[in-house]
C-alpha cells in the first residue's frame, strides 16, 4: 500500500485529538459505569461483574470508535495513525535499511529519508520539536548528500510498504 505524505494544520489537529480522547473517555466512563450498575443491580456486588462492566463498555466505546473513525472530520487522526503505523514498520527494519544505504541501495535511502520526513512531521504535528540530536542530524545530512550524490531528488514523500519485503530484519 501506497501512503503519502501530507500537509495538515497541527493546532487543529491536536484540537481534534483533544478533543476525541476526552470524548472516547468520558464515553468508556459513562458505558462502563452504565455495564457495571445494570450487571450489579441485576447479578448482585461482585468485582468481578464490577470488572465486566468495565470491559463491556470499552467494547462499546471501541465499537463506536471503529465506526465514527471513517468519517471526513476523522482524517486527520486516520492520517496520523497510519503515519505512525508505517513509521513503526520501518523502525523494524532501520539497522537493515542503514546497511543498504551505505550500499548506495536506491530503495532503502529512498525508504530512510522517508522515515525522516515523516519522524518530522509527526513531532511537528503533536507540537514537539522535530529530532535534533547529533546521530539523527547527522544521518539526515548523510542521506543528504547520498541523494545529491546520486542525483535523486532531496525529498520522498511517498512510501510503498511492498519495498520492505526486499529487506529482511536482522
Amino acid at each position: 500500500m501506497v501512503f503519502t505524505l501530507e500537509q495538515h494544520d497541527s493546532h487543529s489537529y491536536r484540537r481534534k485529538a483533544r478533543m476525541i480522547s476526552f470524548a472516547m473517555t468520558g464515553q468508556l466512563i459513562i458505558f462502563g459505569m452504565l455495564f457495571s450498575m445494570l450487571l450489579t443491580s441485576t447479578f448482585g456486588s461482585s468485582p468481578w461483574l464490577y470488572a465486566l462492566g468495565i470491559f463491556l463498555g470499552l467494547l462499546a466505546t471501541s465499537a463506536l470508535f471503529a465506526v465514527l473513525r471513517e468519517r471526513p472530520w476523522m482524517a486527520e487522526m486516520r492520517y496520523v495513525w497510519q503515519l505512525r503505523q508505517y513509521l513503526s514498520q520501518i523502525s523494524g527494519f532501520l539497522p537493515t535499511l542503514r546497511r543498504a544505504v551505505e550500499e548506495n541501495n536506491r530503495a532503502a535511502l529512498d525508504i530512510v529519508t522517508f522515515y525522516h520526513a515523516g519522524v518530522t512531521q509527526l513531532a511537528e504535528l503533536n507540537g514537539r520539536t522535530p529530532p535534533n540530536d547529533a546521530a539523527w542530524l547527522a544521518e539526515t545530512t548523510h542521506l543528504a548528500e547520498k541523494r545529491e550524490a546520486l542525483g535523486l531528488p532531496a525529498q520522498v514523500d511517498t512510501f510503498d510498504s511492498q519495498d520492505l519485503h526486499a529487506f529482511k530484519r536482522s
